[in-house]
This record gives structure tokens, C-alpha cells and sequence, in this order.
């Protein structure tokens, strides 16, 4: 059963996966899906949850006010769900395509100066700026970027702290590309950080959890998505071809 909810007091997406947090610790919870832009929320449960039960799950924040809402009809909502998938894919995902954009053009130009292409040159300048860029937006607030990334990463679930070491760690990586530092190490590093974290983000694109991807930590709303598994994965595969060419 899904129920509907208003949710007053979220201001930011930091807020929306606090929110979505708390409420799925509830038990019989297993589904939260908020809509910021409209303070609302609809909670699948597999038994009743008695209203005071969210709002007590939310008594440590008072500034987040949770009341029922009239509800809406499935027609309804089978609708929006409709309109929101027909939103363009460039539409969507703006942001993360400039960012491949401008970074690509840039490796390209890198690998290309000394007139012969260099295929490893182009990889480690793309990885390098990817990593910069990424952890850049996590850094603009990374108290949100942590709460988003809890929703998800099997690591942050249980850890709440590593969000906010992840991000210093992408930064880590894009510099040690930039000044190729110790490739070795930096790849290695790479193949297992990355293949951690795109379990969490399977596991969210499979269950079809309609949760936000912290990729570009709380700046821009992207829905996680099979777009998210190919960043993860495109990562993955170039410290692996870089980790096989050096051995």
C-alpha cells in the first residue's frame, strides 16, 4: 500500500535524502519517494504505519513537518510517472554531458600536443579532470552530498563518515592523474574504489529506486539511472586497461 504525505520544511536535496532517510527506517517501510519541488511524499508500506509513527521517525527535526494528504488516484499518478519519463534524456542529464563534453575535448587536446595521439594520455587527463570536476560540485556542500550518498553506497549506510572521506578522495585521484602520481597505486586505488561503489548504484537502478544520484553532489537534481552505472563503469574500465598496459 502507498500512501501519501505533505512534508514541510525540506529546502534542499541535503534535506530530501535526510527526510528519505528517517522514513525508511521505519519499520514496514520499504519504499520512499519525495517530491521536493511539491513538499510531498508517497510511502510504500507492507503493513499500516500509523501517522504519528512518521512523525515521531522526524521529532529530532523539528523544522520537518509531516501531515496527511488527500489522496490522489492512481490514474493520476500513473500520469506524472508518464510525463516524467518522457523528459528528453539531453534534458535530464545537461550537466553530466557538458562535463564529459568539456573534459573529453581537453584530454583530446592533451593527448593530441605533441602531434602523435596518445591513447594513455588521453585516459589519465580524462580520469584526472572527471575526478576534479565531480569532487569540485561534492565540495560546494558536502553535508548534502553525504546524506545523498547514504541513500545508496553500501559503504555509507553503514558509515555515515565515508561521504564525506569520499570526497577527498576524488580529489585525491584527480590530482595524482594530473601529476601522475605513482600510476600503479592510483589505478589500483581506482579498480576498487569504483567497483565498491557501483554496487550501491545497481542496486538503486534495479530495485528502480527513485532516489537522487550524488554524483554532482547536491548542485544539480539527476535521477539515479543506467547513466550513473556508465560513469561508474567507464571509470572502472580505464584504470583497468591503464593497470593492464603497465603490467
Amino acid at each position: 500500500m502507498t500512501h501519501t504525505y505533505n512534508i514541510t520544511g525540506m529546502t534542499c536535496t541535503g534535506c530530501q535524502a535526510k527526510v528519505q532517510s528517517l522514513l525508511s527506517n521505519i519499520p514496514h517501510v520499504t519504499k520512499v519517494d519525495i517530491d521536493l519541488a511539491n513538499n510531498k511524499a508517497d510511502i510504500t508500506m507492507d503493513a499500516h504505519v500509523p501517522t504519528a509513527n512518521l512523525q515521531a521517525a522526524l521529532a529530532d527535526y523539528p523544522k520537518y513537518s509531516l501531515s496527511e494528504a488527500q489522496h490522489h488516484q492512481p490514474v493520476q499518478q500513473a500520469f506524472t510517472d508518464e510525463e516524467e519519463d518522457e523528459r528528453s534524456f539531453v534534458e535530464t542529464y545537461k550537466p553530466v554531458l557538458l562535463i564529459f563534453g568539456y573534459v573529453g575535448v581537453v584530454a583530446i587536446l592533451i593527448a593530441s600536443s605533441s602531434g602523435n595521439f596518445n591513447w594513455m594520455l588521453a585516459m589519465r587527463a580524462f580520469m584526472g579532470g572527471f575526478f576534479l570536476v565531480f569532487s569540485f560540485f561534492k565540495m560546494l556542500n558536502i553535508q548534502a552530498f553525504a546524506d545523498s550518498y547514504s541513500m545508496y553506497d553500501i559503504i555509507a549506510k553503514k558509515f555515515r563518515a565515508w561521504g564525506f572521506i569520499y570526497v577527498f578522495i576524488e580529489l585525491g585521484l584527480g590530482i595524482a592523474y594530473v601529476i601522475n602520481f605513482n600510476p600503479l597505486v592510483t589505478n589500483i586505488i581506482i579498480l576498487v574504489v569504483m567497483s565498491v561503489s557501483i554496487i550501491g548504484v545497481l542496486q538503486s537502478v534495479f530495485n528502480k529506486r527513485k532516489i537522487q544520484c550524488a554524483c554532482l553532489g547536491a548542485v544539480f537534481n539527476l535521477p539515479m539511472s543506467t547513466v550513473t552505472i556508465i560513469e561508474d563503469a567507464l571509470m572502472i574500465a580505464m584504470s583497468a586497461v591503464m593497470l593492464i598496459a603497465m603490467l
